[in-house]
């Protein structure tokens, strides 16, 4: 049986929770920066080569939100570690790649996910399910952690994530939620952008949608990424992120599924996409997602999700991966499924779902004026 990912409560100043979420989390913080050390050094990459690529990072960090330095800083106060190394877990994408190009396209290859959403006109209950597996490293599943972050200034955060990092998949008290999953374009790293996992983060902190997708769409990236935004009142976007431009993909029929290849024609006529041969299962992998959620149109639970989500077909290179090694020869592995249900204040987790289907509950509490859900036009409350 998987360990279940830890809940992890802080609150406070951004240096305050820091520190609470490094204390609570140091030995799974401390795992993950080995993690990671370790497969730089692959590229002969020293600790002061690694802090070196980390360090370009900083000033972008810090003119995108002067917040995360100090609670990045009090994260590595708790945990006893470098404050370089906490930077290196929120952006281990960039310096992956950053460190050796030639080793992290490899890498890249592993960084595969699949991201779903099902609004409230296609579910049964009429409640919008946002929900991914997250593939990367089977080390993972022991550095993951759900953080519940208290804030005076902002909706609560309830998010999944890798121990260290500020934000992954999740969502906040006013009801938005995000996944994200990896793409790969031609204008890769041509800029220095914000790291990925703090753009997640800025677009929890709103309390409202508009501005959540001002973060996503707006903000600079040095790499491609995919992100997904909802809200319960039926509103879901997929962004398909360049480094300097976005594209939007809708759900069909209230139904949307993403993996890691392009799927906004205007997107695909103005870059290359150059991550589908080394990700070719990206191809068929929604396209099954879609085809197991579909029938269930209209009477959608989060039990057809799941089962979605855990199709084996073609596996090892399914929806649902088991570890085993892959193109980079690293152990990789669908590291854990994530379902939400914002209105309801629902995350609900399975840590390394091809072997153990087992589902942990965690719970935030929801604004009051959160929507819980849409039904024939109708707005659902609770007592609904």
């Amino acid at each position: 049986m998987a360990t279940p990912a830890p809940l992890i409560e802080v609150s406070g100043s951004p240096q305050e929770r820091g520190e609470q979420y490094g204390e609570a989390a140091r030995d799974r913080v401390r795992l993950g920066i080995a993690h990671y050390q370790q497969q730089l050094a692959g590229s002969d990459l020293a600790v002061a080569d690694i802090h070196g690529l980390v360090g370009g990072f900083l000033p972008t960090i810090q003119r995108f939100d002067a917040d995360y330095v100090p609670e990045m800083q009090g994260i590595a106060r708790g945990a006893g570690v470098a404050f370089e190394d906490v930077v290196l877990l929120n952006a281990r994408t960039e310096i992956l790649k950053l460190g050796s190009r030639r080793r992290a396209a490899a890498a890249a290859a592993d960084m595969e996910c699949t991201g779903l959403v099902v609004t409230g006109e296609a579910t049964a209950d009429g409640r919008l399910i946002h929900a991914q597996n997250w593939d990367w490293k089977v080390d993972c599943a022991e550095t993951a952690v759900v953080l519940k972050i208290r804030r005076a200034d902002g909706p609560d955060i309830l998010t999944f994530t890798e121990a260290g990092g500020l934000a992954r998949s999740g969502f906040n008290a006013a009801g938005i939620a995000i996944t994200a999953n990896y793409l790969q374009s031609d204008r890769d790293y041509s800029q220095t952008g914000v790291p990925l996992a703090l753009i997640r983060r800025k677009a929890l902190q709103q309390d409202n949608l508009a501005m959540a997708m001002h973060a996503v769409y707006a903000t600079p990236k040095s790499a491609s990424n995919n992100m997904i935004i909802s809200h319960p009142a039926g509103i879901v976007i997929d962004f398909e992120c360049a480094p300097d431009e976005t594209f939007q993909v809708f759900p069909d029929d209230g139904i949307l599924a993403h993996a890691n290849h392009w799927q906004s024609p205007v997107a695909l006529s103005k870059l290359k996409d150059t991550g589908v041969a080394t990700t070719p299962d990206s191809l068929y992998r929604d396209l099954r997602v879609r085809q197991l959620i579909t029938p269930h149109r209209g009477r959608v639970t989060s039990d057809h999700v799941k089962a979605a989500l855990l199709d084996t077909f073609q596996s090892p290179r399914s929806v649902c991966r088991p570890p085993f090694p892959s193109l980079s020869g690293m152990v990789t592995a669908t590291v854990a499924m994530v379902v939400m249900t914002p209105s309801l204040g629902r995350m609900e987790v399975a840590m390394l779902p091809a072997a153990d289907r087992t589902f942990t509950a965690y719970r935030l509490d929801m604004e009051e004026a959160a929507f819980e859900g849409t039904r024939d036009g109708r707005v659902l409350r609770a007592a609904e």
